[in-house]
Parts: C-alpha cells; structure tokens; sequence
C-alpha cells in the first residue's frame, strides 16, 4: 500500500463548497485507509493500492458524482512531494515573498508555462522548472495580478494545473 496525496482543484472557492468531514467520508467510502484532509482548501491523505492515474480517475468520478461539479483532481505519491519540496529552488526565507508549487498535468502546458519564464520582472516574481511542476516565487499582494499569475489562472489551464503554497506542501509530508 502507498501514501498518496490528492490535490483538489477549485473546491471551496468560486461557489463549490465541500466540508472536509464529507471528503474524507467519501475517500472513506471508496476504500481507501489512513484518510486524512489537510486544510480546507482539498488535500487528502490516504493510503491506498493502485497508480496515480487509476486512483484519480476514480476520484475524479466519485467527486463528481456526490457533489455535482466537474471535479480536477491532482493524485501523487507522498513521496513525489517530498521531492517537490526538496528541490525547490529559491530562497524561501526572504520577506515580503510566497513560494508556490504550481503541479502540471501536461507537459506541453509545461513547456508553455515555462516559456514566460524569461519575460517575468524578477523583482517581482521568477519561475524554475522541475518534474512536473513550475517553482514559483512571487511578491505578496501580487499573486494574482502578476504575469505568472495571470497565465497559469487562465480558464484554459483548469484541468492540467493547480497551485500550493510551498507551507501547505509540507503539511502533507
């Protein structure tokens, strides 16, 4: 048995409400052991046989079914983020800064989101690529409002990508 982590895109903002006690319930019901959400913004823990892409789709489809949305799930082993973490490449202990781990489904999404790296105002943001994610330190306030963070919360890329705050990574390990 492995120790996964499900990433859940999109709950809890934009309209789609999820209680944790129900999402653990629901992994609960679909077999798997040692549940655990993390936050209220759709990290689970959990052990479970099988692969990443077999658990995801089930996941995907059970979330879908029990909470009518079009549910875009992230599944990894724990050690996968464990990694993450580990090769983050910026300084995370400068002030007035976020680190995020921005996971991406789709290599040439990858590629493209990568491709802005270059362009970006390193005093306000910078951009490292690693395996199969984008590293991603920005200025606090602009998140949102950077290029970065204008391009990876495109409508487009909902389904390939989501985005952890370096903190809330480390909370699943």
């Amino acid at each position: 048995m492995t120790r996964f982590v499900a990433l859940l895109r999109g709950i809890n903002v934009g309209g789609v409400r999820i209680k944790m006690a129900d999402l653990g319930a629901l992994f609960t019901d679909l077999g798997f052991d040692n549940v655990r959400t993390v936050l209220a913004s759709g990290n689970v823990l959990f052990d479970a046989d099988g692969t990443a892409p077999d658990l995801k789709a089930r996941i995907e489809r059970a979330l879908s079914d029990t909470f009518a949305y079009d549910a875009y799930v992230f599944v990894h082993p724990q050690s996968y983020l464990a990694a993450v973490v580990d090769a983050y490449p910026f300084d995370e202990n400068i002030d007035g800064r976020h680190a995020y781990a921005v996971f991406v489904a789709d290599d040439s999404v990858l590629d493209e989101l990568a491709g802005i790296g270059a362009t970006l105002d390193p005093a306000v943001e910078q951009i490292a690529v690693g395996d199969g994610v984008v590293y991603w330190e920005v200025v606090k306030g602009e998140t949102i409002g950077s290029a970065f963070g204008k391009k990876v919360g495109a409508s487009r890329f909902k389904t390939v990508t989501t985005n952890r705050n370096l903190r809330t990574v480390r909370k699943l390990l």
